[in-house]
């Protein structure tokens, strides 16, 4: 071989070599953005609450994916009465409420007849899920909320599996 053939497969091998290297530098460093991060002057800006981790009363509690929603109430003061349809066999029925002001409210649920109360605070959202698998859950039926007027309250009515029930302690036997 020609020294001029020697010095071009040389050059060659140490270019591949340069390119190899230059790929896994590229590949550890991020590239730099070519767009501005700025938002536009037409963007709208979101101005977070004071506590952004505690829900708004004004919208009603979520269920959860396995769960479906079979009536809601938007933010409510006083009493109201809501409605649901019958259900499956075997679902249990979620009642979720969400509450703010100061004042307790009592949730019935016809036809189970089942009662339970909630505590309303002036300066703090309070929010209760109650899953009730009873016998009858599964018809239509009422759930009726008394609450003062200086409490304002939202509600999900939702059907999904009975909770697994736990197995009682050693020491609960």
């Amino acid at each position: 071989m020609s020294r001029r053939t020697l010095a071009g497969l040389s050059f060659a091998a140490a270019l591949i070599s340069l390119t190899a290297c230059s790929a896994e530098d590229s590949a550890a460093k991020p590239e730099q953005p070519t767009q501005s991060s700025r938002p536009s002057p037409d963007a709208a800006i979101e101005t977070p609450s004071v506590d952004s981790a505690q829900p708004s009363v004004d919208q009603p509690p979520e269920l959860d994916g396995t769960e479906t929603v079979a009536a809601e109430q938007g933010v409510t003061y006083g009493s109201r009465s809501i409605e649901f349809d019958k259900g499956k066999k075997g679902d249990a029925l979620i009642i979720a409420v969400r509450c703010q002001g100061k004042g307790t409210i009592d949730v019935t649920v016809r036809p189970a007849e089942v009662l339970f109360p909630l505590h309303c605070l002036d300066d703090e959202v309070s929010t209760a899920y109650n899953q009730v698998g009873v016998s009858g859950v599964e018809n239509e039926g009422t759930v009726s909320v008394e609450a003062p007027s200086t409490v304002r309250w939202s509600m999900t009515i939702g059907r999904g599996e009975p909770a697994a029930e736990d197995d009682p302690a050693p020491d609960d036997v």
